[in-house]
């Protein structure tokens, strides 16, 4: 069951600390130094960019994602997934939004983790002890890190996740008290909370909207308190998030009043920001640089911990969806949510990897940081406007809804761009690549269904009884389980009937036909049986969640035990010497796999795409292990996929002399 969404209890907000708020908790470690860079410390400068930091919290965070997109719940649950279900129905193109949504999600992914360890390592040059550590050491240092928190998930972090919340706890109350101890630096840094200075910074000071850049950055995990709603509840997270916020912004108001006070009239050069400057380190005293870069970097490893689970949830939910080729998934705890896909895993991890060897410092990523999840921001918009439709919210909150989050998001986007030729551009590859994978696998699949035939069960029904009581051909299994794609119980893919009557037939006591139908709730987990002809035809429908894992083995040999259990089928083998010693009888899945047929005459366009599929097929799990079936019972069977058989095809007779003469 999912977490109630309304209930606040004090374990609900420690659990929120600790899992929602690594990402946007840890971007003071890096956001000024990314506002400032290459910059002379003016008070517009400092002031406007406080104010533009506030304002974005304000409006980016609180408004649209806590007050607004957490009402979109699906039985409790959240997230870009979560919500194109909610949606999917009204209009199919929302498929693309959700898609892009979930590519950029993946790709901030890879690039949060290297820059939150990074910005936090680098820290040890603020302290005396190791001012003159090399940047070499120090990227050796994170890729350790990296290493060991990647090799963790397989484990699972279900034990050392109870710690998450308390250090998170005191990473926020540091934020705040240093923050504070700053505050009288320079008391003018308090009209940072009028929205003018937001504004003239971004007309008045030169090259000023470009800023808009570096300021995303304090925005960046609002995504991540969407996505875990179903791990905290709705009320967990809004009731946390006003702790959290006050915590931010007292910290970002006295680094910019330390900058002001230190650094005023001073360039703060590239130089600077690579030797080590961080007014996050600065508004420290110095015998407590050691203790804090200590918390620091366990607030970044939490930051990347909460979003490679992430990951491994979106990617797991985009599989349930179609959206994604099978995966392996192994859930190596009880906890709820807890699991671990190796293949993601293995792809984040050389990712980050190669992300710190490839920008060598944070400042490098932050350049980087930031464009590819604006698109998520702007698809999650999109959707959510959607959702306010299917709701019958009146016309006119939509279309403000719309001009304000598009306005803003479309500007962050624009900004953002400024960062493409900065290395922003391996983040749109990553997210792009990602997104063409999903696109390839769920066009090919509209393009395979226009062409699957399906024929009505009731007209074989007498052939397979027939075949069933024919003792002259062998018999292939006491029970046929095969898997079939039909959606009307009514109906069988011809294929599945060619298989079993056609060529050498399989004769088996039971045919048993099992569909699994992925719904919209995310924790259904409940099946239908419709008995065809009693103890001869079966069809098992599963309806699961597209939270639920399809472990069909284990959930079809649980339908068997109720249906014994109630009399309504007899499994006992029917071989006489057998059945005498009600010795269970053998069950045979059948899978049928395609192979694309040369035999087609496909668009360019359909054509690629369709290549590309079984490419990707060939990489990815097999049919058998998505389906979580034993493979010591399962027999796969190839047959070609002709979704365009070719109409024009030239062949020519040629007589020998021998035939003309006759």
């Amino acid at each position: 069951m999912s977490t109630p969404v309304n209930k606040v209890t004090a374990a609900g907000l420690i659990v929120a600390l600790g899992i929602i708020y690594g990402d946007i908790g840890t971007s003071p470690l890096y956001v000024f130094n990314a506002i400032v860079n290459s910059k002379e410390i003016s008070e517009l400068l400092i002031v406007g960019g406080l104010s533009c930091i506030i304002w974005t919290l304000t409006l980016q965070t609180t408004i649209k994602y806590v007050i607004l997109t957490l009402r979109a719940d699906n039985k409790g649950e959240g997230g870009i997934f979560s919500l194109y279900t909610l949606v999917r129905r009204q209009k199919r193109w929302l498929v693309i939004p959700a898609m892009i949504g979930g590519a950029a999600l993946m790709a901030d992914g890879m690039i949060t983790p290297p820059i939150s360890v990074a910005s936090a390592i680098e820290g040890l040059k603020q302290i005396d002890a190791f001012k003159h550590i090399e940047q070499g050491t120090i990227i050796y240092i994170v890729l350790g890190i990296l290493l060991f928190l990647f090799f963790l998930q397989q484990f699972g972090t279900a034990s050392i996740g109870k710690l998450f919340g308390p250090i998170m706890m005191i990473w926020f109350s540091m934020l705040a008290v240093f923050g504070l101890i700053h505050l009288t630096d320079d008391w003018e840094i308090f009209r940072a909370f009028n929205p003018y200075y937001a504004f003239k910074l971004l007309t008045q000071y030169p090259k000023g909207f470009w800023i808009l850049g570096a300021v995303f950055l304090c925005t960046t995990g609002a995504e991540a308190l969407y996505s875990d709603l179903g791990h905290c509840g709705r009320a967990n997270i809004r009731y946390s998030w006003i702790f959290v916020k006050l915590c931010l912004i007292l910290n970002y108001l006295g680094q910019g009043a330390w900058l002001l006070s230190h650094h005023g009239g001073h360039v703060i050069s590239d130089e600077m920001i690579k030797g080590g400057f961080n007014p996050f380190f600065g508004v420290m005293p110095e015998q407590f640089r050691l203790i804090g870069l200590v918390i620091a970097t366990l607030a970044a490893i939490i930051a990347s911990q909460a979003l490679i689970s992430g990951s491994f949830t979106l990617i797991a939910e985009a599989i349930r969806l179609n959206l994604w080729p099978k995966m392996k998934i192994n859930y190596p705890s009880e906890a709820k949510g807890q699991l671990y896909i190796p293949g993601i895993n293995l792809l984040l991890f050389i990712g980050c990897c190669s992300i710190v060897l490839y920008f060598k410092s944070s400042s490098a990523m932050e350049a980087a940081y930031g464009l590819a999840i604006t698109l998520c921001m702007l698809s999650t918009t999109i959707l959510f406007a959607n959702y306010l439709i299917s709701r019958r919210t009146a016309r006119i909150w939509i279309y403000l809804f719309l001009a304000v989050y598009l306005s803003i998001e479309i500007s962050f986007l624009f900004a953002n761009l400024d960062k493409f030729p900065h290395g922003g551009f391996i983040a749109l590859l990553v997210a792009g690549g990602l997104f063409v994978v999903m696109y390839v696998w769920y066009r090919s699949r509209k393009i395979k269904n226009r062409y699957v035939e399906f024929v009505r069960m009731e007209e074989y029904v007498p052939k397979l009884e027939e075949l069933s009581n024919d003792t002259t051909v062998p018999k292939y299994a006491t029970h046929l389980v095969y898997m079939t794609s039909a959606n009307n119980p009514k109906e069988i893919e011809h294929k599945i009937i060619y298989s079993i009557l056609s060529g050498k037939p399989k004769r088996a006591d039971i045919f048993w036909f099992v569909h699994l139908d992925t719904l919209d709730d995310p924790y259904t987990c409940e099946y239908v049986v419709d008995h065809i002809i009693p103890n001869d035809i079966i069809r098992v429908e599963f309806r699961l969640g597209f939270r639920i894992a399809p472990r069909i083995n284990l959930m079809f040999k649980k339908v068997v035990e109720d249906l014994v259990a109630n009399k309504e089928v007899n499994v006992t083998s029917r071989y006489e010497s057998q059945q005498r010693n009600n010795v269970v009888g053998d069950f045979q899945f059948v899978v049928m796999e395609k192979f694309l047929s040369q035999d087609n005459e496909l668009p360019f366009m359909e054509r690629i795409i369709m290549h590309l599929y079984f490419w990707i097929k060939e990489i990815s799990l097999s049919e058998e292990k998505g389906f979580g079936l034993q493979q010591s019972n399962v027999s796969v069977e190839k047959y070609p996929l002709v979704v365009a058989p070719t109409s024009r095809f030239k062949l020519r007779r040629i007589y020998t002399d021998e035939e003309e003469e006759v």
